[in-house]
């Protein structure tokens, strides 16, 4: 019977098309959840008036004293701030930066925690060494860190995301290092050991695809803390540049006018709320869809 099995042309073809059908039904399975299809939504609703938001918009840079502090309307939709600047194309052209800070930071992040935890987890000389230094560096509060570091080097759109990767980055490694401690002791990572496989292979073949899943729940919420950070060191005034208009920028300009022109803070602080919402809607989402534990009890 196995012989037949393994010669029927029919046996193979459904055979060949088992990963095909598992693939079909996690996409399903995370379609499903109504938390990532409906954070999902709102993140492509941002991301698309970020990228095609400014063709349709005035320039966020121009000045209008004549019209400045002009409540929201139908010329001006968000209203102008104390330069007569149009803030709705201020709040349009901030989404890029927010979602650009998020994205990379996220990007950088699990990459450098990937490659750092999965060294600590299979490597036991250096994981002392490895998690000491990730102790220390999560002692120091992210935002005194990420200011302390944009005084000494100055404020620039780079200066500010690798600001924000370093505190992000031990949290990563943590992640990956109790799934790497975990995945070692399995039977099939023993057998690959003792078969001869080079390490390389056994951090790429076998130990790589259990990190995956946990990732991609981890990436969100780091974009979402990203872009929270960001605007906290734009209000601040030790973010990007006060001539670049990201919503903490925005805000941090329109606080002094906040009694008599509200719509200066309200606007861009409504469309980051709306954007870390979507982003942690999406992770606590695909949490509840790739986690098996919470998968079985649902």
């Amino acid at each position: 019977m196995a012989t037949e099995r393994q010669t029927d042309p029919a046996a193979l073809s459904a055979d060949a098309k088992l990963p095909a059908r598992r693939e079909a039904s996690l996409a399903s399975l995370v379609l499903a959840n109504r938390g990532v299809f409906w954070g999902g939504a709102l993140l492509l609703v941002m991301v698309a008036i970020a990228l095609f938001g400014p063709l349709f918009t005035s320039d966020p840079m121009a000045l209008n004293p004549i019209k400045r502090l002009k409540p929201p309307g139908g010329e001006f939709l968000f209203g102008t701030d104390f330069l007569g600047r149009d803030v709705f194309a201020r709040v349009i052209y901030g989404a890029r930066i927010s979602l650009a800070v998020g994205l990379a930071v996220a990007l950088i992040a699990i990459s450098v925690g990937l490659v750092m935890g999965m060294i600590a987890g299979y490597i036991r000389a250096l994981d002392a060494l490895i998690m000491r230094v990730m102790d220390g560096l999560m002692a120091i509060p992210g935002i005194l860190l990420a200011i302390a570091l944009i005084s000494l080097s100055g404020a620039t759109l780079t200066t500010v995301i690798v600001a924000i990767v370093i505190p992000e980055i031990p949290r990563v490694v943590r992640l990956v290092r109790s799934v790497v401690l975990t995945v070692r002791e399995e039977p099939y990572v023993e057998a690959a050991i003792a078969a001869g496989t080079r390490l390389p292979q056994i951090l790429v073949r076998h130990i790589l695809p259990n990190t995956i899943a946990p990732l991609i729940v981890q990436a969100t919420y780091i974009s979402g803390s990203a872009m929270l950070t960001e605007s906290i060191l734009g209000f601040l005034g030790a973010g990007i540049p006060p001539e670049i208009p990201s919503w903490g920028n925005i805000m941090s300009e329109g606080r002094t006018y906040f009694q008599i022109s509200p719509w200066i803070i309200f606007f861009p602080g409504i469309a980051l709320a709306f954007t870390v919402l979507a982003v942690n809607v999406v992770g606590d989402g695909l949490r509840d869809t790739l986690d098996p534990r919470i998968a079985r009890k649902m």
